[in-house]
């Protein structure tokens, strides 16, 4: 009986291990070596930078929001692992997808898309009061967004 109760914990062990969703992290910049993938530029602004790392853990890395957002409409999700946009302060990697945006034509980006991110809601509407005006957007809400007309 215990050859048995051990074999059944050892099994979930692994059966819990293998369900475990996979945690995913920015990985460092190299302004020397790193190239957005979209436009060819090096990341000279890592403040607007952003990466996609796939589930084999390759990576992308891209110098402004519109860059990554485009690449992502040609990508494969199931590939995906993960996807951070610097924080408009620049001081912390967000989840694409989690983070809050804000556009105005006159905030400035490295490729001029205009586009920052926020690690919140609040965050995004005090940039707005200091900065000027803008309009808040989600992450659903970059997928219909006119990146193009902003080069």
């Amino acid at each position: 009986m215990k050859w048995k109760i051990i074999a059944f914990t050892i099994f979930m062990c692994f059966l819990l291990v293998g369900c475990t969703e996979q945690a995913y992290e920015p990985k460092e910049m190299n302004k020397e070596t790193d190239i957005c993938k979209v436009c060819n530029m090096g990341i000279a602004f890592e403040d607007y930078a952003g990466q996609l790392i796939y589930k084999n853990g390759d990576y992308e890395v891209f110098d402004d929001l519109g860059c990554l957002v485009e690449f992502l409409k040609d990508v494969d999700e199931s590939d995906v692992g993960a996807a951070f946009i610097k924080s408009a302060d620049g001081e912390e990697w967000l989840s694409v997808e989690e983070a809050t945006y804000v556009y105005s034509k006159d905030y400035w980006t490295p490729m001029n898309y205009g586009v920052l991110a926020f690690p919140s809601k609040d965050a995004a509407e005090q940039y707005m009061k200091e900065h000027g005006e803008g309009e808040v957007l989600s992450y659903e809400q970059l997928d219909d967004f006119q990146w193009g007309i902003h080069h």
